[in-house]
């Protein structure tokens, strides 16, 4: 998967997370976690289009650091909402397989490129 391909995921990503947050109960819970879960994902996103223009390897390297934590930060998010039962896990287990594989992407990402940076 490209730079580009990878981008426009992360942003199809956060559209769909935004989605599901619009079918969260609206209840306080609802309210808190949905506000959580968007800022994550789209953290994921728009730190992926800035690690696309890191100015080195480190910082390169920093900006992936981000972007699983923020991905991580997603799927507990979801996680919490499958557990509390606010929707159905049919609703969610795309979007949870979907940043499970994103952290191992970056992941993979982070090590290579300190490996990289190591030579």
């Amino acid at each position: 998967m490209n730079k580009e391909e990878l981008k426009k995921r992360t942003k199809t990503d956060a559209v769909s997370i935004i989605k599901l947050c619009n079918i969260l109960p609206k209840t306080i819970a609802g309210f808190e976690i949905a506000k959580q879960v968007i800022r994550s994902s789209m953290s994921v996103s728009s730190n992926y289009r800035a690690a696309c223009r890191a100015k080195s390897q480190s910082d390169f390297i920093y900006k992936i650091a981000i972007i699983i934590e923020e991905a991580d930060e997603t799927l507990f998010w979801l996680e919490i909402i499958e557990e509390a039962e606010l929707l159905k896990p049919d609703k969610l287990k795309l979007l949870m397989k979907e940043y499970s594989e994103l952290i191992a992407i970056f992941s993979a990402s982070s090590k290579t490129a300190k490996l990289n940076l190591r030579k």
